[in-house]
């Protein structure tokens, strides 16, 4: 089993494997903290500002202020996305149905099926509870597996957990869907509000998605190495895959008033009573109205439930937070580039650009791949939105091509490369004790044969 065996050579894996490995060689050697990549984006885009656009220094400037504090609603709305998802996921309730869950895996390859299976079905509920779930999954998977003497490739069980993080863009807690739901947003002038119903439940999505959910996990499978070339495990992946994390605040012995109340059910159920009964009446009479402070508020309140009581929810999302620090830096940093490239015109020659090298035929793939290569610098479906949002749509005008396929192939491009930059993983390899290293190989070979997948579809299904 994956132990702290002696040395096994990682280069006894097969191909794909290989190359995988070497890519997250060069990207652990080159690539910065994702923020570098906001503060270099914000850069370029002040110098294309002046270059191409012939703005005057001190206007550029301007553009950027004008739009550095437009997404601050959207950040918050994007920061409780991630906190109520990882709250959830940290419920005792939670936890036990992952343990239960975890018994059924009988062999490593096993394993690295069911985990990979299980954060891609999660990540279509909701994009942050797919991560926690699928961290604390291959945690446990680990242990299970441990204690049965099964070896295993503890790196690509948890590349497994990350596959979640290609497949949510075309779901339920898609930004760039809830967001262009949601009255208000940035767009609404160009494009209207359009309906969370339309951008999931359309031929190109559905097909998508199903295939997402069938081929990653089987894929998954079948890269596990043979028992005799798995990984040893290091010390510190060991120390979190015994470590029992505490998500219950137990009350004190002799509990003050103030320690009552803050453990008292009653409480907790009637916010969440008065939150539940709100969207019951939501749904009954509008339908399927969904849209990002929805979401946040379905979770929210079945986290409160879930936890059963406010003092353990908190601590929960005391848990959670670390995992917003790079929105809460970052975003303002989206929205200035927002900003430069609006108001400075931009916009419009940019999406000329993509148009000049596009057919009716081929835009939605030269969409899909801009998003891509962008999502490398901006890691954040929301935030790329601020930034390519307004270029795509302007492009699907002028080449009067589909609203709803063009914002689709911006979110699965936008999925597709997270494979490659570990930004999203920071709060799944804190769980696992593992290091990007570890992971990043696993999930570049299963982004590469995902990529099939996105391209057929964009270019050949209809929504």
């Amino acid at each position: 089993m994956a132990s702290e065996s002696k040395p096994v050579r990682r280069d006894e894996g097969n191909v794909i494997a290989r190359v995988g490995a070497s890519l997250t060689r060069w990207s652990m050697k080159y690539m910065p903290d994702p923020s570098i990549f906001a503060v270099v984006l914000t850069l370029i885009a002040f110098v294309l500002g002046i270059v191409v656009a012939r703005q005057t220094p001190m206007q550029m400037v301007q553009n950027w202020y004008k739009g550095l504090w437009e997404l601050l609603a959207f950040a918050m709305q994007m920061c409780l996305i991630i906190i109520t998802g990882s709250a959830v996921a940290e419920a005792p309730i939670a936890k036990k149905g992952i343990r239960k869950l975890a018994g059924i895996a009988k062999s490593g390859k096993q394993a690295a099926w069911l985990v990979t299976f299980v954060s891609v079905l999660a990540s279509f509920l909701h994009w942050g509870l797919s991560l926690i779930v699928g961290a604390l999954l291959a945690k446990e998977l680990a242990k299970e597996l441990r204690i049965k003497k099964i070896p295993f490739e503890y790196g690509l069980i948890a590349a497994g957990a990350y596959v979640g993080q290609m497949t949510w863009q075309g779901m339920l807690s898609s930004s760039i869907g809830l967001l262009i739901a949601t009255p208000g947003h940035f767009l609404e002038d160009q494009i209207g509000v359009i309906p969370i119903s339309q951008y999931m439940f359309n031929p190109m999505n559905i097909i998508i998605t199903i295939a997402l959910l069938v081929l990653p996990p089987i894929f998954a499978g079948m890269l596990h190495p043979k028992e005799e070339h798995v990984s040893p495990l290091e010390k510190t992946a060991i120390e979190m895959i015994e470590l029992e994390s505490e998500s219950v605040d137990e009350m004190p012995e002799n509990p003050s008033v103030g320690d009552r109340l803050n453990h008292s059910r009653i409480l907790a159920y009637a916010l969440a009573l008065m939150g539940v009964v709100y969207i019951v009446y939501h749904f009954a009479t509008k339908g399927f109205d969904l849209d990002i402070n929805m979401v946040n508020a379905i979770f929210l309140f079945a986290g409160i439930i879930m936890h059963g009581n406010i003092a353990n929810y908190i601590r929960a999302v005391k848990n959670g937070i670390g995992g917003v620090s790079g929105i809460v830096f970052q975003f303002p940093l989206y929205a200035g580039i927002m900003g430069m490239i609006k108001y400075s015109g931009l916009v419009d020659i940019l999406a000329t650009g993509l148009v000049s090298i596009s057919t009716p035929f081929t835009f939605p793939l030269w969409t899909f791949i801009s998003a891509s290569i962008v999502n490398l610098f901006v890691p954040s479906g929301g935030g790329q939105w601020a930034v390519q949002g307004p270029i795509a749509v302007q492009s699907a005008m002028m080449m009067n091509a589909d609203i709803i396929k063009t914002a689709l192939a911006v979110g699965y491009g936008n999925t597709w490369t997270n494979m490659f930059q570990p930004f999203w993983a920071i709060a799944l390899l804190g769980v696992t004790g593992l290091k990007a290293k570890d992971i990043m190989g696993y999930t570049t070979a299963i982004m590469l044969m995902s990529g099939l997948i996105f391209i057929l579809g964009v270019l050949f299904l209809p929504v």
